[in-house]
């Protein structure tokens, strides 16, 4: 009798463990705060803060939220389907309710974005050029136009501002070169940009001045 007391009250206790809402890692808990979400599973690739240190994954601090809930939105229905998004975002998000994606859009809506590492100099004046004026020749509209005057975004149009210039360039020629991204005007934009051209804005968005959340 008391092995089998001991035993149930050793599996209620585990049971709680698990059940730990300020530790879970269960995405299909609607229970679980976003903040919570956001530190033990997000934060693997985006940071705790959203401010990612590696270029394959974006940095989400100061996101637009909106922006946040049409891509998670588009990987749980598999409507965004670029490779880094197949291979990382389609099991993550696919248990995730619209208040737990309208949770952690805020969340990391609310994150302070730092500074990035800057590049060089003759790349982001050209850069700069095609963020402020497009390029005219090409019939390629500029980049503030969408994006904000300081690359801040606005509201489903993302933030660019201190964005990994590689993780800026990879999404450029999924525009350019596949269907993985649609539902934006971005394809006919990148139609007919370079690879150097590429990474001249996105070097330009990763250098920008940390001034503008």
């Amino acid at each position: 009798m008391k092995k089998t007391l001991s035993l149930a009250v050793a599996l209620a206790a585990l049971g709680a463990g698990c059940s730990n809402l300020e530790r879970s890692r269960d995405l299909a808990n609607p229970n679980v705060p976003p903040a919570v979400t956001a530190a033990q599973v997000c934060s693997i690739c985006h940071g705790l803060d959203g401010n990612s240190v590696s270029p394959n994954f974006p940095r989400l601090a100061g996101q637009q939220a909106p922006y946040i809930v049409t891509q998670l939105e588009n990987f749980r229905s598999h409507h965004r389907s670029d490779p880094p998004g197949f291979e990382y975002m389609w099991g993550i998000s696919g248990k995730l309710s619209d208040d737990q994606i309208k949770g952690l859009a805020d969340y990391f809506a609310k994150q302070v974005p730092s500074s990035n590492a800057s590049v060089d100099a003759a790349q982001i004046a050209v850069g700069k050029e095609i963020f402020e004026k497009g390029i005219p020749a090409k019939e390629t509209a500029p980049c503030f136009v969408c994006h904000g005057p300081t690359g801040q975004g606005m509201a489903t149009f993302p933030r660019l501002a201190n964005q990994h210039q590689d993780y800026l360039v990879k999404q450029l020629h999924v525009f350019q070169e596949t269907e993985g991204r649609p539902g934006t005007p971005m394809k006919q934009i990148t139609h007919l940009l370079t690879h150097e051209e590429m990474e001249a804005v996105a070097g330009f968005l990763q250098a920008l001045p940390n001034d503008n959340k």
